[in-house]
């Protein structure tokens, strides 16, 4: 049983209707364990990480009623339509890290980043330096939610890290821009210069015959060298890309890959094409994930600092690494604007640094939710991207379940009314946000939310973002 959040004053609930942000509290850290939150949020349930599943908890999709969470150990589906009585419906052991997830129709589309001695669910572990080694994509199909099949797999150069789904545009396939990085000279699928993505094409009336059918060279001049110093100061060579989000409908994604950043033209699907490239040497350690705002005319960029396993959020690191950087799109060309890290100061056993999130549908504003690990969830305006603001958050204590450096938050998403946490250790979290700067976003409804799969949020009714 979760212990008891912290008793909120009046004063601070009345600051938060009337809309003011309150300043960051950066010397108060929760005593392992213990939930505090801003007046404008509340934890509305948790459901336990499965016992089948023995590693920790990764990335969601979300179709309809129900929720896909990732685990190093495989996935698990779970029951939503009462969001406060979220449930387990299945779970699948099929181990091969990290299983990052999509959703499309029955199909469901995981990836596989840890070298297996085969394709199977069977298979154990071996080095990557083996001929025999895979990793790239596995399919299932999850049209029976409590007993999901595993039909197909395909591999990939140097794994799987991240994937993106992005659906052509007559509705008969679907492409998966294969992201992934760390080549060595001794793997024989992953050698360098890895300067590249894998697109695979799925055919959805047979997604058995799903292949690699292109590799396009992202940065045939190469990419950013990197700086060879030790934490927090060395910056990371570009050698493949760690996500891309892609926004179909506009034919545009935006790629964060290790040392540099990206625009690409995605109208044709099967040779998108670099358009604008940035860097942030001042700053940046390792670009790792994406997000537009709804408009398509700006980017949230994150930077992994540490690789999710230090204590970044710290008056020693400051402000500015392991932060969001704010780019406005203008004249094709990526416009620095403003940085965003949490101000609450995290206990040193507490990795933390700006992870996985989604934009809060709220027409007119930019406003977006994101984990930060054990620095918890928090909420963000960044309609004036040269200034974002905080406007809620949720976070636990140190996690004392598991060894230091070793918990938190991997995302945070927002969908049809609540937000989805999926936690590293201790399972799923729903939450619900009751703010009038947000709570216009209650009455969007959504049939499918991959996240890094944007599409323009409807105004009322139902929608399908980056979907047909």
């Amino acid at each position: 049983m979760l212990t008891p959040r912290r008793v909120l004053t009046l004063l601070a609930a009345f600051v938060a209707a009337a809309g003011v942000t309150l300043p960051a509290q950066a010397a108060d850290i929760p005593a392992p364990g213990e939930i505090v939150m801003s007046p404008n949020i509340s934890h509305v349930a948790n459901v336990p990480k499965p016992e089948a599943l023995a590693d920790i908890h990764t990335d969601m999709a979300f179709q309809g009623d129900y929720a896909y969470v990732g685990n190093y150990y495989g996935f698990s589906v779970y029951d939503i339509k009462n969001p406060a009585k979220t449930s387990l419906v299945s779970s699948v052991v099929c181990p091969g890290g990290q299983m990052d997830m999509s959703v499309y129709g029955n199909l469901l589309f995981g990836s596989v980043d840890a070298s297996r001695n085969d394709d199977s669910c069977n298979s154990h572990s071996q080095t990557a330096a083996e001929k025999s080694s895979w990793e790239g994509i596995r399919i299932f199909d999850v049209s029976d939610k409590s007993a999901p099949k595993y039909i197909k797999s395909v591999e990939t150069n140097c794994g799987s890290h991240t994937h993106t789904l992005i659906p052509d545009k007559t509705g008969e396939n679907v492409y998966l821009y294969i992201s992934s990085y760390g080549p060595r000279d001794d793997y024989p699928d992953c050698r360098t210069p890895h300067d590249l993505i894998s697109i695979v094409k799925v055919p959805l009336n047979n997604p058995t015959a799903a292949s690699v059918i292109a590799t396009p060279v992202l940065f045939p001049k190469g990419g950013y060298g990197g700086v060879k110093l030790p934490y927090p100061y060395g910056k990371s060579e570009t050698t493949g890309c760690h996500d891309i989000t892609a926004y179909p409908e506009k034919d545009i994604a935006a790629g964060a890959c290790m040392g540099d950043g990206i625009l690409l033209d995605i109208s044709d699907r099967e040779h998108p094409e670099v358009t604008a490239t940035v860097r942030d040497e001042t700053n940046f350690a390792f670009w790792h994930s994406a997000t537009f705002n709804n408009d398509g005319t700006k980017v949230v960029f994150t930077d992994e600092l540490g690789g999710g396993g230090r204590a970044t959020c710290n008056e020693a690191i400051g402000p500015n690494k392991g932060a969001n950087a704010y780019y406005d799109i203008a004249g094709g060309e990526l416009v620095f604007k403003g940085y965003f890290k949490i101000g609450r100061h995290q206990a040193d056993s507490e990795n933390c640094v700006a992870h996985n999130g989604s934009l809060i549908p709220v027409k007119g504003r930019d406003i977006m939710v994101q984990a930060w690990y054990q620095g918890g969830i928090s909420v963000v305006d960044f309609t004036d991207s040269a200034h974002p603001q905080e406007i809620a958050f949720f976070e636990r204590g140190p996690d004392n379940t598991a060894p230091p450096l070793d918990g938190g938050f991997w995302s945070a998403y927002y969908y049809n009314g609540y937000i989805y946490g999926s936690d590293f250790n201790l399972g799923l979290d729903v939450l619900k946000l009751n703010d009038p700067r947000t709570n216009q976003a209650n009455s969007v409804k959504m049939d499918l939310l991959n996240a890094q799969t944007q599409g323009s949020y409807p105004e009322h009714g139902r929608g399908v973002p980056g979907g047909q």
